[in-house]
């Protein structure tokens, strides 16, 4: 029988609750120095140590027990949401006797009454040991344990015991990779967007592992003892422990603001925990988010805890198991040792601050080297302040700076490198200033400084024979090209002045142009970089918002880009940029259009502009050869084509237009017969042939609605448009053509096509008002950074056609809202190209109708566009 608890459970509830608030307080609005929160840290864990102990003496277990703190809880520091990790540390064998299993069990309970977020686990010393041997997360958590209460004699021994089993070598070998796995989780990077500050790399979790190894190996448990035993200096400490502040104080503030454990710096939060630290956004040339100057803090701090455990790293791997190999002199300054670059003496870089751009060239050109020395890294780090102004601007650098973007190998790996040392952004100048600035674009998934490397990654592999097959077309015109570093030199400038204000594209070209003459970059390659840089956006915009079977597009863009070197130059880039933005932004369909735009505008370059009677011969030709592929009978597709226009024909390459006259030739009315309004809808559809998605045609009775239902039909079911093509034939039939995706997968595709055919041409027999579009829900990234919609609406040259450009974030039915309202004033669509970048979208229209031709419809349209953007899903 349990004797009733001799304390007052709820009281003693109330009494934690009102003085753990208190200091949560303090965390909330404290304006301290950063450090202080380790104290506020310690007062929660001293809080939580007085309540466990008011209850372990009312649990009166005598001395045969013992009440231990492990894992975080262990270290004396409890963040605001943070588990209660404790061990009940039981007797012997042979002395279950003396446990009371219910008394056990209702201390656990008082500590859930208390509100204490407990975590615990009810062991033997020999139970401990034996899931240590294990499990290295238990050995990880009982190498933080101290004692709270109890028996000390029964903990001591624990403590004994637990340190002789303990084989230092082989806990850093699972504790180092259990990091890189974790790392791998998390992308390798610290810049995620909305990272995790306590998991993601450069965060508390890689000090944390950093100290448990070298408790685990005697070396000290805080920063102070690693830099007595030698593995760091006082300098490095010193910086481990501000950095370590700082991310301590942000993921304590999370957890207060958001009232739960949360260790992401989530969009949601990112502003509120900013204003935590008094920032506040801006306005200087350009909106500047308060969120934004936390998240570079963070980014910076983050970083330098990158760069820092990689020091430590290899200082305790050499000190558990001292490297034997002798080292290989590569010249005077630098040696290689076990595949890693050290310096011939600690002040190199003090001495001769040519050797630190030396170092990277060398990275690139020793066979076998993988890497920098604990020596060669802790070096570079304390020799920051030497490249200054004087080490920008000396003329052996710039030298040795463009050797490295010379080198036929080790681009990449080397630019990664110089950035993750800092030694990028001390060189470029310009460079550093995008280092951890974020882009509240709704379409990069990257901080500046990670896409611009990512680019670059992406244009190096275009001269990858290994990686031809990612790119095929790229990497055949790499192969012809003569100076990859120009390509190299404009992916890393081509986003360098984001932030500043105005046109970065313009700002950038500036800047790339001081570099050039800096580095004595000869004219005409100093003027494509230029052009690269300030035009990098141009084929994009093209490819994707305009009409490429209008000849005078492709005529206005040939005169921009000039010649076929530019255009080739100008491609690749573009190519590299827009796969570097985000995993989710491309897909075959903009490489379509874009792979269109070159050879089209090659041919313009070459004298050939498009001559649309020749064009629509030559693909009439193509297409009759397919026909005839298929057995398809003599003029069968006669019918058809006699409805069509040139537009038609410029519009569709061969392969749709053989691919269309063998679905609806045989639907085609005979000629001079009234359109039949009720006849039924064909709709056809087959893989995309540039092998995302389907390709859907419709050939139906036109009527003025038509687009928005087929929108309906897509919208409803899931369904993503990629662009369309709609045409009216000649005898009043609407024949259009869609690229659609969709993230539903079924058992085979055929089950898709047939559900898209019998389902779309029951939407259009079925009569009756459109249906209201579906409000889905959006994404949390564009509830935190919501874009302003945008409307464009111009005339052509002719002024026959109106150009409509949308720009909104992205949401379920926002492509049928707008289909909605284009009906509804009865205007005929022609064209349509929908962009999706991340979750905005940029789409364009090219419409017409005789509503357009009033300055007051027009406004009308307008309005309700932007309402129809505009409405809350």
């Amino acid at each position: 029988m349990i004797e009733a608890a001799k304390i007052d459970v709820a009281t003693l509830r109330e009494a934690y609750r009102a003085k753990k608030l208190a200091l949560f307080d303090t965390l909330r609005f404290a304006r301290a120095p950063t450090r202080s929160v380790h104290t506020v840290l310690r007062q929660l864990s001293a809080l939580a140590d007085q309540t466990l102990c008011a209850l372990w003496r009312d649990a009166d277990f005598g001395d045969s027990l013992a009440l231990a703190a492990v894992g975080g809880f262990g270290r004396g520091e409890l963040f605001p949401y943070s588990d209660v990790d404790v061990l009940l540390l039981l007797p012997p064998e042979g002395h279950e006797s003396e446990i009371d299993p219910a008394r056990i069990e209702a201390f656990i309970g008082h500590c859930w009454d208390a509100g204490l977020e407990i975590g615990s686990s009810v062991r033997t010393v020999d139970e401990c040991l034996a899931e240590a041997e294990k499990d290295v997360t238990v050995q990880t958590s009982l190498l933080e344990a101290r004692l709270i209460a109890g028996d000390k004699k029964l903990f001591a021994g624990f403590r004994q015991r637990f340190t002789r089993a303990v084989d230092p070598q082989a806990f850093f070998v699972a504790k180092s990779q259990e990091m890189r796995h974790r790392h791998q989780k998390f992308d390798n990077t610290p810049y995620a967007l909305e990272p995790n500050c306590k998991e993601s790399p450069g965060g508390l979790r890689d000090l944390q592992t950093i100290l448990w190894m070298t408790k685990a190996a005697g070396y000290g448990s805080r920063w102070d003892d690693l830099a007595r035993n030698g593995l760091a200096t006082s300098f490095e400490a010193q910086q481990i422990k501000r950095n370590e502040a700082l991310l301590s104080l942000i993921r304590a503030r999370l957890h207060v603001i958001a009232n739960r454990r949360e260790d992401r710096l989530v969009f949601d939060l990112q502003t509120a925990v900013a204003a935590s630290f008094g920032y506040q956004s801006t306005i200087d040339g350009g909106q500047r988010k308060a969120s934004e100057a936390l998240m570079r803090r963070y980014y910076w701090a983050a970083k330098a805890v990158s760069q820092l455990n990689q020091i430590l790293l290899l200082n305790i791997a050499e000190r558990l198991q001292p490297i034997d190999e002798q080292p290989t002199p590569i010249n005077e300054r630098f040696y290689e040792r076990a595949g890693l670059i050290e310096i011939a003496s600690d002040d190199l870089y003090e001495r001769e601050p040519h050797a630190v751009l030396e170092t990277f060239l060398l990275y690139q050109k020793t066979i076998g080297v993988n890497g920098l020395s604990a020596r060669t890294l802790r070096a570079l780090y304390n020799a920051r302040h030497v490249m200054d102004s004087k080490f920008r601007n000396d003329p052996v650098n710039h030298q040795t700076f463009m050797r490295i973007l010379l080198q036929p190998y080790g681009i990449t790996h080397a630019f990664r490198l110089m950035n993750q040392t800092s030694v990028l952004g001390r060189y470029l100048r310009v460079f550093r200033s995008i280092v951890g600035q974020m882009q509240h674009d709704l379409f990069h998934v990257y901080t500046v400084d990670q896409h611009i490397l990512m680019v670059l990654r992406n244009v190096r592999r275009f001269f990858i024979a290994e990686h031809a097959h990612e790119y095929p077309f790229c990497s055949q015109l790499a192969a012809g090209w003569d100076k990859p570093w120009i390509l190299y030199v404009a992916a890393l400038f081509h986003d360098i002045a984001k932030g500043r204000g105005g046109d970065h594209s313009t700002l950038g070209a500036r800047d790339v142009q001081r570099f050039c003459k800096q580095h004595g970059i000869e004219r005409e390659d100093s003027k494509l970089i230029e052009f690269l840089v300030a035009e990098h956006l141009v084929m994009s915009q093209v490819a994707q918002k305009q009409d490429l079977s209008d000849p005078e597009v492709i005529g206005a863009f040939a005169k921009r880009v000039g010649n076929e070197r530019y255009l080739t130059a100008l491609y690749l880039l573009t190519i590299a940029d827009i796969r570097g933005t985000s995993p989710r932004v491309w897909n075959a369909w903009k490489g379509k259009l874009l792979e269109d735009l070159y050879r089209y505008t090659l041919r313009a370059l070459g004298g050939r502009m498009p001559d649309p009677d020749a064009e629509v011969e030559s693909r009439k030709r193509e297409a009759l050869v397919q026909l005839a592929l298929h057995a398809q009978r003599f003029e069968a597709h006669k019918a058809l084509w006699d409805t069509l226009d040139v537009g038609y024909f410029m519009r569709h390459d061969a392969t749709e237009i053989a691919w269309h006259a063998m679905q609806l030739s045989r639907f085609v009315p005979p000629a001079k017969v009234p359109v039949d309004p009720k006849a039924p809808p064909i709709v056809r559809a087959h893989l995309s042939p540039v092998g995302e998605g389907l390709q859907v045609v419709v050939y139906t009775p036109d009527q003025p609605d038509l687009f928005a239902r087929i929108c309906g039909y897509f919208d409803q079911s899931s369904f993503s448009i990629l662009d369309a093509k709609v045409h009216t034939t000649s005898n009043g039939y609407a024949l259009d053509t869609f690229q659609i995706v969709t993230t539903f997968v079924p058992d085979h595709y055929r089950d898709l096509i047939s559900m898209v055919e019998s389902g779309l041409a029951q939407t259009l027999t079925e009569a009756g008002p459109l249906p209201a579009p579906s409000m889905g829900r959006v994404s949390r990234r564009v509830r935190s950074f919501p874009i302003k919609p945008r409307i464009s609406l111009l005339p052509d040259d002719k002024a026959q056609r109106w150009l409509l450009n949308i720009s909104a974030s992205d949401r379920a039915g926002l492509l049928y809202s707008v289909a909605r309202v284009l009906a509804r004033h009865h205007l005929n669509l022609q064209l349509a190209k929908v962009t999706t970048l991340g979750e905005r979208v940029e789409d364009t229209f090219l419409i017409s109708g005789p509503e357009l031709q009033g300055q007051k419809t027009q406004l009308a349209i307008e309005t309700e566009l932007m309402e129809a953007l505009a409405s809350a899903p």
